[in-house]
């Protein structure tokens, strides 16, 4: 028997469908307008307590300055992730699939105070979640480079 020599090229990938890169694009434009959006609900949560109405009896105890400073938080760090997705950065997908997910606990928990919002944000993380988690890998140069060196 005759050994055959080893492929020097790796794999090709499955072709991506322009659903998923245009659905990791869209995500990545979600995160930044949905952070920005959140810092400005922080603020107006934390210059006024009359901004959103008040529950009276809600199993989850946190102020409105509390869901000020949650909100300001979390939607700085949506908007950065959601410029690095846009930017192509390696660590943006992983962290934003992260973020996307603890907002969606985060607005399951404001629901009493913003109905509709909340259950509008929950559907907009849950299409982030999906097309950050099944958006193509994109091979960058130094990748192929480490992986022809390797061999």
């Amino acid at each position: 028997m005759t050994q055959q020599p080893h492929a020097t090229q790796p794999p090709t990938p499955a072709p991506d469908t322009g659903w998923q890169t245009g659905g990791m694009v869209f995500a990545g434009v979600l995160m930044l307008v949905n952070g920005v959006v959140a810092v400005l609900q922080g603020i107006s949560a934390l210059a006024t307590d009359d901004v959103y109405d008040v529950v009276g009896n809600y199993v989850y105890k946190i102020n409105l300055t509390g869901w000020g400073v949650i909100l300001l938080c979390l939607g700085a760090l949506a908007a950065a992730v959601g410029a690095g997705i846009l930017q192509g950065a390696w660590w943006a997908r992983m962290t934003g699939i992260f973020l996307a997910s603890l907002s969606m606990v985060f607005h399951f928990l404001f629901l009493p105070y913003q109905p509709v919002w909340s259950v509008l944000m929950v559907a907009i993380d849950f299409f982030v979640i999906w097309a950050l988690a099944t958006a193509p890998d994109a091979p960058t140069s130094s990748s192929r480079g480490s992986a022809s060196e390797a061999r």
